[in-house]
């Protein structure tokens, strides 16, 4: 999905969620709504609306939108979930919702659909979820028995159940999966229809100011021309379309939360006095409440924004890079998030900060659109894939493409990233030649070193590109050069030492026994040495983090 929009414009959309939030969302009204679990329906129906207009962001310009691409999304969505992931996510459901429409319409479906979504902004809800099924989409149980005579198919009656579907009590249009006699199906459902109905919102841990509720349909009516794409059993194909893109928009979610709760951190700890001086400047509070965070969270963005280039630039779903960057972002998020309720101390446990509100919030980007585990899956069973392809040269070769990285840019720490991904194709070989993926923990754990490894090498990436000036232009440019290529290097030596020291623990632990010559295949005394530097690298993140570089 190619963009249409240019960098001022988007600066201009961030500014106006800024200004919108800042008027419209005060941090009392905030807290009030999470406290009275209230979904302020009407301030996200203005940000839906002429207010704003926030949907016409993803909806194409021949339909009325501005014609947004995966990068201008990623950025909406940070600066949203800064503002408050509960309306963040009423807004996502409309994303989601629309795009079964967007990727498997036919093009009067698309211009109807799409173009009621521009002129109206409708709310709307993805309905896929169901009780038992949970993610597994292949095992919905809500069928579509098809009406009319001789073979003429005129509409579908829809029963079923849906779970946890955002803005299921307040939407105005819906999109179901249900199960057709050609194979799982979307259908466009009005609100309204005789059938459909909604459970009460669900008492939730976080995100309480936004809508969860069952989705009820007892024998609902959709006329034919309500099939997305006409044509039975493309539901699972173009549900798999948007992984990529809608994993990002969660991803994004869980870095603007994520910073939000560390910048809140960072501005309590300059106010903090602990024996005698400030919190912001003791390297036990800062280097491990604040920059290891930073450091991760800036590695999901990296990941990030590669990942919405390569869409952006036509080259395909990416199902596999989305779940890295929804998996790394979302549990840097977390982690973030946490460390900032520690970072305040008794405050921080409190329901009158707003990290208490965040760390709550925000742990749901680790279940919607896919669990941890279930990216942890994906992304090991393509790259055990890819592994397997390459005969074990996949990750050596993204090393030897680090090595290369070195020799121009020594000091974006792709030496040691390189380093870590080569350790990676020794814990892989391993795990092939011992058949050790038989074990589904260690698989899953694969995936967590995979994304990692990824990670690590991209912010280097993105290091090398800040140094370069060669940053998309859309790209955010908060942090300076030192401090940027300090963070890669932090992160290549974590990401390093993750991957050997958990990889040899899985293949010992998967095979009862130490394998010979693995620590010398992984390199395990370079990656040691690379930690030289260590926290003279954490003190410059600090600074750059603090505004000390000067000083």
């Amino acid at each position: 999905m190619t963009s249409a929009i240019d960098s001022a414009t988007l600066s201009m959309t961030l500014e106006a969620v800024r200004e919108f939030a800042a008027d419209a969302l005060p941090e009392k009204l905030l807290l009030e709504l999470d406290a009275d679990e209230e979904f302020p329906v009407d301030l996200v129906r203005d940000l839906c609306g002429e207010t704003i207009g926030i949907q016409l962001l993803f909806i194409p310009e021949e339909y009325g939108g501005m014609g947004g691409g995966a990068f201008d999304v990623y950025r909406v969505c940070e600066a949203m979930a800064r503002v408050d992931l509960g309306v963040a996510t009423g807004v996502l459901a409309t994303f989601l919702g629309s795009d079964p429409i967007r990727v498997g319409g036919t093009p009067e479906q698309k211009a109807h659909w799409m173009g009621r979504l521009a002129e109206e902004g409708l709310l709307m809800a993805y309905g896929a979820t169901e009780p038992q099924a949970g993610s597994d989409l292949g095992a919905l149980e809500t069928r579509a028995d098809p009406v009319g005579d001789n073979g003429n198919v005129k509409g579908y009656k829809i029963t079923g159940a849906k779970q946890w579907i955002s803005n299921g009590g307040f939407a105005d249009l819906y999109t179901v999966l249900a199960r057709a006699p050609g194979g799982p199906t979307w259908f466009v459902v009005e609100a309204g229809t005789e059938g459909l109905t909604h459970g009460k919102p669900e008492d939730k841990h976080g995100i309480r100011d936004s809508n969860t509720a069952a989705v009820l349909l007892n024998n609902v009516y959709v006329p034919a021309e309500q099939l997305l794409g006409g044509v039975e059993g493309q539901g699972l194909v173009q549900a798999q379309a948007v992984f990529g893109f809608t994993r990002l928009m969660v991803a994004a979610f869980g870095l603007g939360c994520g910073w939000e709760a560390i910048d809140r951190a960072i501005e309590y700890s300059k106010q903090r006095i602990q024996a005698g001086a400030p919190l912001a400047e003791k390297q036990g509070y800062t280097h491990k409440l604040i920059v290891p965070h930073a450091v991760r969270l800036e590695g999901g963005r990296a990941f990030i924004e590669e990942t919405a280039s390569r869409i952006d630039a036509g080259e395909g779903a990416l199902i596999t890079e989305g779940a890295i960057a929804k998996y790394f972002s979302s549990e840097a998020g977390n982690a973030a998030a946490e460390a900032a309720i520690q970072a305040f101390g008794g405050y921080g446990y409190t329901r009158e900060y707003m990290v208490e509100k965040i760390k709550r919030d925000v742990r749901i980007t680790t279940i919607y659109e896919g669990t941890s585990e279930i990216m942890e899956m994906t992304i090991s069973r393509d790259r055990w894939q890819q592994h397997l392809k390459t005969r074990g040269d996949y990750y050596h070769a993204m090393g030897r493409e680090m090595e290369q990285l070195q020799t121009s840019r020594p000091e974006v720490g792709a030496a040691t990233a390189a380093l870590g991904l080569h350790a990676l194709a020794e814990i892989l070989e391993r795990c092939r030649t011992g058949k050790l993926t038989r074990n589904q923990h260690v698989l899953l754990r694969l995936g967590e070193l995979i994304a990692w490894a990824e990670c690590a090498a991209a912010l280097s990436r993105r290091a090398a590109r800040a140094i370069e000036n060669r940053l998309d232009e859309k790209a955010e440019k908060r942090h300076d050069l030192e401090t940027q290529a300090a963070m890669a290097r932090v992160l290549a030596r974590q990401a390093a030492i993750k991957v050997a020291a958990d990889g040899m623990a899985l293949v010992v632990g998967a095979d009862s026994k130490e394998p010979a010559g693995l620590a010398d295949a992984m390199h395990l005394n370079a990656i040691h040495g690379t930690q030289a530097g260590l926290i003279a690298d954490m003190n410059a993140v600090a600074d750059g983090l603090y505004g000390r570089k000067d000083k």
